[in-house]
């Protein structure tokens, strides 16, 4: 099956460079640019792409709305946001991973990169850059920002009392950046049963994907920021 993919981003010059990457794919094709956030979301509805590589800043409604408008939108459930970002640590980043957005990626990343994360995001099986992405979540955090509690639209951290002994601990392995096979091995489990314990993780916290997870791990003070 085709991947559909949507690219996100003010400047057209960038886009064509990751048009004629992504059209060079046998496995997927662009089906359409947008140059501000506005835009992103009523083509993102318009085509059904599977996968949004969304740039945080650009003019008028920039991707970090773009991204809450798509996650909230219930006919846009199945599409996955993916972050375009410098790797800076700011409040963008860490609010367009709450908002719904299923990690991020360097915009200097090597092409075989982009395009394993293009696949990773559209499959819905793992966080992009897991250890980059904790690595970024940990920054913030150790910044000022303590345990929050979910507002409207958002997931919380209150459901953590919810979670049986199993599900806190995979939940803390996720955040620390392993991938299902990563964390049966360290449990001695099967993937498949880890798999059903992060799905029921995800849905006892109302988390959308395990980058939201992630978040809500640090928020909660389940995991804590290492010094870096």
């Amino acid at each position: 099956m085709t991947i559909k993919v949507l690219l996100a981003d003010d400047q057209a010059l960038l886009r064509s460079a990751f048009r004629i990457l992504v059209d060079s794919e046998a496995d997927m094709e662009v089906v359409g640019e947008a140059s501000d956030g506005a835009e992103a979301y009523e083509l993102t509805r318009a085509t059904q792409a599977d996968v949004v590589l969304m740039d945080i800043r650009m003019p008028g409604v920039d991707g970090l709305a773009a991204t809450r408008m798509i996650s909230a939108d219930p006919e846009l459930t199945a599409v996955r946001v993916v972050i375009l970002t410098t790797f800076e640590v700011d409040d963008y980043v860490v609010q367009a991973l709450r908002a719904g957005a299923s990690g991020f990626l360097g915009k200097g990343a090597e092409p075989d990169e982009l395009l394993s994360a293009i696949r990773i995001a559209a499959a819905g099986e793992a966080l992009l850059s897991p250890a980059a992405t904790k690595g970024l979540i940990a920054k913030f955090l150790a910044q000022g920002e303590g345990p929050a509690e979910g507002g409207p639209g958002r997931p919380g951290t209150a459901g953590l009392d919810t979670l049986t002994g199993r599900e806190r601990e995979v939940l803390s392995l996720v955040a620390g950046g392993l991938s299902n096979d990563g964390i049966a091995e360290q449990l001695a489990v099967s993937p498949l049963t880890v798999k059903t314990h992060v799905n029921r993780a995800m849905a006892k916290l109302g988390a959308r994907d395990r980058a939201q997870l992630v978040v809500i791990a640090y928020e909660s003070g389940l995991v804590r920021p290492r010094a870096q």
